[in-house]
């Protein structure tokens, strides 16, 4: 019976890990069960945010301070329904947009030519 115990508990904690979020953290949060959001349902993102951590609730459930339309939810969210948010800012990555292809200049008399993909 132990063997089994010891067993599930080494599987559990193989796949589940504590979070790693501290205090001050830009988080998104899961619209999932945001049902009074405004727009049809399909349009709705499956995240909102960029929501910052403001107290941890031991390793289950953080408190975010909320804007615009979420201002008036409950500010405490259990903690598999944030994930950390990503910034693309520009100083931070610079080389995300930089595109390694450089298209040569067109010579004089060359034809412009578009071609259509469809």
């Amino acid at each position: 019976m132990q063997d089994s115990f010891k067993y599930a508990k080494d599987k559990w904690d193989k796949i589940h890990y504590p979070p790693d979020f501290k205090v001050g953290y830009l988080v998104l949060v899961s619209t999932l069960s945001f049902n009074n959001m405004k727009g049809l349902e399909e349009s709705k993102h499956a995240f909102a945010g960029d929501f910052m951590i403001i107290v941890l609730h031991g390793s289950n459930a953080v408190k975010l301070e909320l804007t615009g339309e979420l201002m008036n939810k409950h500010p405490a969210f259990p903690v598999i329904l944030i994930k950390p948010y990503r910034s693309s800012d520009k100083e931070l990555f610079p080389l995300i947009n930089k595109s390694s292809l450089e298209i040569p200049p067109l010579e004089e008399g060359e034809e412009k030519k578009i071609v259509k993909i469809c």
